[in-house]
């Protein structure tokens, strides 16, 4: 069970262009940038502005980030310690390292 209730639903495109998922909230722009390598998605920044914070974004876009590599066949390497840190909280997600 999740407690979204606190929480606003949080959109978040695929930039595809710029390698990366992001989310705007209120003109501040939150996202988790990836390069392409030897057909894994390396996950390398997490970037949430301070405005933003406190709010489940950087969860969200991991969670995102995660679910699109596993909708997709491909394997995670979590260079951004965030990412491998809710990999760490998250078992679910193990098997896509």
């Amino acid at each position: 069970m999740s407690n979204d209730n606190a929480k606003q639903d949080i959109n978040i495109i695929h930039n595809e262009s710029a390698k990366r998922f992001e989310t705007s909230i209120d003109s501040h722009v939150g996202y988790i940038s990836y390069q392409e390598r030897d057909g894994k998605l390396v996950y390398d920044h997490t970037i949430v502005p301070q405005e933003l914070g406190g709010r489940g974004v950087g969860s969200a876009l991991v969670k995102h980030a995660l679910n699109y590599a596993r909708d997709n066949g491909k394997k995670v390497v979590p260079q951004c310690s965030f990412v491998a840190s809710y990999i760490d909280k998250h078992p679910e997600y193990q098997d896509l390292l």
